[in-house]
């Protein structure tokens, strides 16, 4: 997540109201607008590209399908209606897209992209949670958020050249769900609220909530729960006894509409750095994987100590051949600036593996103090 800048939220409607789906009794006027911007990274390249324009563009890894491991980071549009999609490999994506035009990411791009669009939602002088390069909502006290949610995506295209769709709820999760009712509408605005929730969401399996997969969800399953209305109406007890007293009752929330009200604009502080790799060819050499370890961790102490930050903890990422993962860490004897104590720790966590299996990918992480 990236960093905001401005205050909260000022309307907090109480948790009550929220669970007891009175909200629609209430005169509300302050909303939650979720920003979500269209096909971003292939839009970012056909900007400064215009002739790509209308012609299937993904964009993932070196832009070479030829080569293994690399997958598919964005597809624009016309690619999708192919079956591409994000995560797919570039070598199945070049199959099932023939005609598609491949081209590497660029990070910087995409940074100074979304940096602009942010400056332009910050131009409303409203308080702006930035999720990501494509995400962020924006909190509002308005008796017409669709009109706002229309000049938001008028002056993000007029002074950008970019597109998005806004979503509009009481709460962050129905704003984002939202969204996906505006990628939908031809207006590419829409709102989500306690007056249409259920009717719109209700007979949904529970997966298409936001924040529940597929794993919670076949959980949910189990226990007769596969609509959102099963999950709304279910009994909060049997779900805390189910899956806990903290999870359960957040389950019977997010069915319910979700309870996150407050935009956080304030600068965070990032609490860890990582970096991780995979490789072309399986590493079978245990000197090979020590030394991609030592520059992995390298490399993240630079960016580490480049912010005056310090190092408290080590943790090294292995994926072997079988995709099997593991994550190990170890804490160092008190926080340092000193890129070859990390290193020597990463070295002794490392160790403690016993790979046996060749490794596809490996990545370290550092924590902060």
């Amino acid at each position: 997540m990236r960093p905001g800048y401005s205050t909260a939220v000022a309307w907090n409607p109480s948790a009550a109201d929220i669970r007891c789906g009175s909200l629609s009794r209430v005169a509300i006027e302050s909303w939650i607008l979720h920003v979500d911007l269209d096909q971003f990274l292939a839009a970012v390249e056909i900007r400064r590209r215009p002739e790509l324009r209308g012609l299937p563009v993904i964009v993932g890894g070196d832009g070479d399908p030829t080569r293994a491991r690399q997958v598919v980071a964005t597809a624009s549009y016309e690619a999708r209606a192919y079956g591409v999609h994000s995560g797919m490999p570039l070598v199945r994506a070049s199959a099932r897209c023939p005609p598609a035009i491949f081209l590497p990411t660029d990070h910087p791009a995409y940074d100074a992209a979304s940096a602009e669009v942010m400056a332009v939602l910050r131009g409303f002088d409203l308080p702006v949670e930035v999720w990501g390069w494509d995400e962020a909502v924006l909190g509002a006290t308005t008796a017409d958020p669709e009109s706002l949610a229309r000049r938001i995506r008028a002056a993000v295209h007029q002074q950008t050249e970019l597109t998005c769709a806004v979503g509009i709820g009481e709460t962050k999760e129905r704003a984002k769900m939202a969204t996906v009712f505006a990628k939908a509408s031809t207006e590419r605005v829409f709102r989500l609220w306690s007056a249409n929730w259920l009717p719109l969401m209700g007979d949904r399996p529970v997966t298409d909530l936001w924040g529940i997969g597929k794993r919670t969800g076949t959980r949910l399953g189990a226990h007769g729960l596969t609509t959102v209305t099963d999950l709304a109406t279910a009994d909060r007890d049997d779900l805390a006894a189910w899956f806990g007293p903290t999870i359960g009752p957040r389950l019977r929330a997010l069915a319910r509409g979700g309870t996150s009200r407050t935009v956080q604009t304030e600068e965070r502080v990032a609490k860890s750095r990582s970096k991780q790799v995979t490789f072309p060819s399986d590493l079978i050499d245990p000197a090979e994987i020590a030394a991609q370890v030592v520059a992995l961790t390298e490399s993240v102490c630079r960016d580490v100590f480049a912010d005056s930050r310090l190092a408290s903890q080590v943790g090294v990422i292995v994926r072997t051949s079988t995709f099997f993962t593991q994550t190990k860490t170890g804490k160092l004897a008190e926080p340092t600036n000193d890129p070859g104590v990390v290193v020597a720790k990463a070295i002794e966590v490392l160790a403690r593996f016993g790979i046996t299996r060749p490794v596809r990918l490996l990545g370290v992480r550092v924590d902060l103090a």
